[in-house]
């Protein structure tokens, strides 16, 4: 970038600002740096109509995972004003038809009732176990931040941006037409979103960089977060 600018990051299912905590601080001698929050809003494209309502007139954006979902939303509303895109450990495609979509839909309202009935934190010990690479599992710390984070939520939130990502529309069609500078970024070893499906957006984006974090799962901003800062800024920088 040649000029400070602002820069959105738009972070996932129950998550908040903490999630992009080191990249705010990696990045903000390079952007205004700036965090969405979703609030209890329950579709996809509302949260990226919210973002663009209070965004400036061009900005940079990165989702993380369901926030990666919402930046196709903004491109696909208004392309023009998004000067550089970072898609993190996320999808394109909507819920799968037939058994596949009943399953995540099944799998994602056991988890609701979970949190109804034995909490927030209790949902999320359940749920981490997928979300982080297996090699972190004793890393006391790192589960300490994810599980505060999700607990920072309500069944009311949890419900709501569940009903979002069951609806969440198709954006492949969205992704040949973006035009600026584009980061596709995953870790290695994320189970919830592979690096198949990175590899797959990464060919639909015309120009687009696609890079792999070594030894990392789906929560790759807080599990390697020096890597992620690094290709970030490379990103920035040559936007």
């Amino acid at each position: 970038m040649t000029q400070p600018a602002t820069l959105i990051l738009i972070p996932g299912l129950l998550c908040d600002a903490a999630v992009w905590e080191p990249q705010v601080s990696a990045l903000a001698n390079l952007a205004r740096v700036e965090v969405a929050d979703h609030g209890t809003l329950d579709s996809l494209g509302a949260m990226a109509e919210a973002i663009l309502a209070k965004a400036p007139a061009r900005f940079a954006l990165a989702g993380h995972s369901m926030g990666g979902r919402v930046a196709f939303e903004v491109m696909r509303r208004a392309a023009g004003r998004v000067r550089a895109l970072a898609i993190l450990d996320s999808g394109c495609t909507p819920l799968a038809a037939g058994e596949a979509g009943a399953r995540e839909t099944a799998g994602r309202w056991r988890l609701a009732a979970l949190a109804r009935s034995a909490g927030m934190r209790a949902m999320a010990e359940e749920w981490l176990k997928i979300m982080i690479h297996p090699a972190r599992a004793s890393d006391t710390a790192l589960k300490a931040t994810v599980l505060e984070m999700f607990e920072r939520r309500t069944p009311v939130i949890f419900e709501a941006q569940i009903r979002a990502l069951l609806a969440r529309p198709d954006a492949r069609p969205v992704l040949p037409t973006i035009a600026c500078p584009t980061l596709v970024l995953c870790g290695r070893d994320d189970a919830w979103a592979t690096l198949a499906q990175h590899e797959e957006m990464a060919a639909l984006i015309p120009g687009s960089r696609l890079l792999a974090i070594a030894d990392c799962g789906h929560m790759s901003t807080l599990e390697r977060p020096e890597a992620v800062s690094a290709a970030m800024r490379v990103w920035l920088e040559n936007s």
